[in-house]
Formats: C-alpha cells, structure tokens, sequence
C-alpha cells in the first residue's frame, strides 16, 4: 500500500517552504535590528563637494527625508500563490548632486556629478501604502515582515560586511526634464554600471529627480531563493523606484 500525505500536511509544509521564500523568520524567533549608520562610508567624496560650493559652484545635498527609495521584489515559480511579493523601502538616501558648472574659458565646463550612499540597515519592508502604491494586494503579518526584514539583512544583503549601497552618477551637459544619467551602483561589494531614464524638475533653490531602473539581483553577487527546482523562488528581476529631493548646499 503507498503511503500518501494527508492534503492538510500538505499545505501546511507548502506554508512552510512559502514562509523561507520570502525570507519570514518562524514564531519565536527574534528579528535582528541592526544599528543606525550615522557616518558616511570610508573614502565619500563629501569634502570635494563642499569645496566646490565654497569656490562658487552650485552644489545640492539631498535631503533624506524627502527622498524615497522603493524596491519591489516579486515572488516566482509554480507555487508562487504560497508566499508574498515585497515593497523594500528607505528615506536615508545621503550624498551630493554638482550640475555641469560653467569655467571662465569659453566653451569649457566642469561635468555634472553626484555621489550618493544608503545605509542598508535603514531598509524598512512591507510598509502598507507603500505596498499599495505599487499595486500589491496582499498585506504579511507583523511577524513575517520583522522576519523578512532581519533575513534580508543578514542572510541576503550581508550588511555586516557591506553595509552601503553606493551611487555615483555623471549628469548630462542639460540637467533638466527627461533625461538620460550615467549611474554606477556599488552593493553588496559589486558595481554595476546602467543607463538610467529619469526626469529632473527644477524647484526654487532645489531638484527633484525621479525614475525607475530595473536590474538582476544576480549581477551584484546576490543569490535569489529558489528551492524545490524552482517551484518557489524569488524572481531575480527587481524594480528600484527613485524620487530624490536636493536643495543648494550653502558655501
């Protein structure tokens, strides 16, 4: 006679592998909350920024707190209905944004730039309007979104060892409206270089510049979950979402 697994076990062990795809941390166990960053990563251009505004050259310091960064990341493979896609969010996002300048010598200029950081352990995930803006229509307990979080730290991002995501960016001679940016993201110890469409809107002492890149978390070393040949996985594609606010730096 074979031996056949009751459906209700079944479904609860499909529950189970779901809750390790999306990375949920099982009842009792105690998410890790890894410490605010406050200082800047090693080597940040900071003091060549503050420099140049000293000098007369317009320089904007992003304002985290006006600034969002949204990652969704979806879930995959046959029984994706088992687990939950995620919205990962920060408002930490730090740096220095320097328009093309204009040099006393006729038809010269100094190229547009800007360096940015993000302090990984500011990630928040599964915020509900943030989840809603993005169109998804589930909501995961309290408990699977602390798990989530403490996993994707820890075990995915390996913030302990790479604490920042770093930005570099070379602006075009016209940093206004649609735009092209060359941009160079450094994570988990990888750089990867993009081509990213973004509008820039001019405000009265200020930018805002927004976007949307879409990217392999695979091309920076990073392992998607995926188990049962497949079956359930996280998708290796994901959708970064930027909306960042700047005001001229003061000399």
């Amino acid at each position: 006679m074979k031996y056949r697994i009751p459906p209700a076990a079944t479904l609860a062990a499909l529950m189970a592998l779901a809750a390790l795809m999306t990375a949920c941390t099982p009842p009792g166990l105690q998410p890790v909350q890894a410490p605010a960053t406050a200082a800047a990563p090693a080597g940040f251009p900071a003091d060549s920024y503050t420099q140049a505004a000293a000098q007369g050259q317009r320089v904007l310091r992003v304002e985290p707190g006006r600034s969002l960064l949204t990652l969704t990341v979806r879930r995959g493979g046959t029984l994706a209905q088992f687990g939950h896609d995620h919205v990962v969010a920060s408002q930490a996002l730090q740096g220095y944004v320097a328009p093309e300048q204009e040099r006393a010598d006729p038809g010269r200029a100094d190229p547009g730039r800007a360096d940015l950081y993000l302090a990984l352990d500011s990630l928040t995930v599964d915020d509900a309007a943030l989840r809603a803006d993005a169109g998804l229509d589930t909501q995961p307990s309290a408990e699977d979104i602390a798990g989530t979080r403490a996993n994707m730290l820890t075990k995915v991002l390996q913030t302990q060892e790479f604490p920042f995501a770093l930005i570099h960016v070379r602006a075009p001679a016209a940093l206004a409206g649609d735009t092209l940016l060359a941009v160079d993201i450094t994570l988990h110890g990888v750089t990867r270089s993009f081509s990213v469409p973004a509008r820039v809107q001019t405000q009265p002492g200020g930018l805002q510049v927004s976007g949307m890149l879409a990217f392999d978390q695979s091309s920076f070393g990073i392992t998607p979950f995926s188990i049962l040949g497949g079956a359930i996985q996280v998708q290796d594609r994901v959708e970064l979402r930027f909306d960042v606010q700047a005001r001229d730096l003061a000399p």
